[in-house]
């Protein structure tokens, strides 16, 4: 049986000891600060192109800037609060007090992407800036983020996908490898998080990429965000069928009440909650109207 073995990369950059406590910098932190800062290089740029845009882009710099840190507090909350509620509500349930501990992992993309819907509905009403245009600006700055969080999934050796006999698998350390069904060879599994990271980082970003610079898309507000919605909500569909299942809904419910993934039948939590990201991308791409 061939296969990749996993890399030695600690899940830390640096660490520092100040005293009682110690200063890390973990590559899953720095995925997020880059990301983030790419987005907002990305949208100025774009605003700084009038030949993509029918008149004057209906928002600034300036604002771009101020939205970063609504974003940032969007991302945090909404992806730590849909990790509570739909992946681990028991346990937080009965441990609300770790609901907290952001530090020992645990966020949510469908719920920081709520929190960054909510966070952009709200200051573009502060603001006045018309949401669709905002929301075209946010779909196009945030496949970055998801390509550098997938790589920095695989750096920690989280959210492993499901044994393979590919050549390309990977034997992950830890869990991964105590809980293949077969323990008398080396467990290989599909390295979903890289597959993640092609779809929904590299793959996204040119399809967005080129409705904004090659067709001219953001002359019709509500069309770039509807292709994002669509694509990540494919590309997250697609992966769940080789992505290991969340170990607690193997035998346990969730509070939604949904079907959920059980040794390859049925749907995941993720194809569960892809689905009207979907539905709502070919709708807002039908939807469009011309600027």
């Amino acid at each position: 049986m061939s296969y990749i073995p996993f890399p030695e990369i600690s899940p830390n950059i640096f660490s520092i000891p100040l005293g009682p406590v110690t200063l890390t910098l973990r590559w899953y932190a720095l995925a997020y600060i880059v990301g983030l800062i790419v987005g907002w290089k990305l949208i100025t740029r774009i605003l700084a192109t009038p030949r993509l845009w029918s008149g004057t882009p209906p928002v600034t710099a300036d604002q771009i800037e101020r939205l970063l840190t609504w974003v940032i507090a969007g991302v945090i909350l909404g992806g730590r609060l849909g990790y509570v509620f739909f992946y681990q509500w028991d346990f937080f349930a009965a441990n609300p007090s770790h609901i907290f501990r952001v530090w020992e992992g645990g966020m949510s993309f469908h719920g920081g992407f709520l929190g960054v819907v909510a966070a952009g509905v709200l200051f573009c009403r502060r603001e006045g800036i018309p949401m669709l245009t905002m929301a075209d600006l946010m779909a196009i700055a945030t496949p970055a983020g998801l390509f550098l969080g997938r790589i920095a999934n695989f750096i920690n050796a989280e959210l492993w996908g499901r044994p393979t006999h590919l050549p390309w698998g990977v034997a992950f350390p830890g869990e991964a490898a105590q809980t293949c069904p077969d323990m008398l060879t080396v467990c290989a599994r599909h390295p979903s998080q890289l597959y993640e990271a092609a779809l929904e980082g590299v793959v996204l970003f040119a399809l967005l990429a080129a409705a904004i610079w090659l067709w001219g898309w953001l002359r019709w507000p509500g069309r770039v965000a509807g292709l994002f919605f669509a694509g990540y909500g494919l590309s997250r569909f697609l992966v769940e069928f080789v992505r290991q299942p969340d170990a607690q809904f193997v035998t346990l419910g969730n509070p939604l009440g949904l079907a959920v993934h059980v040794q390859g039948w049925g749907l995941t939590m993720g194809q569960l909650l892809s689905l009207p990201m979907i539905a709502a991308g070919l709708w807002f791409m039908l939807r469009a109207r011309r600027a």
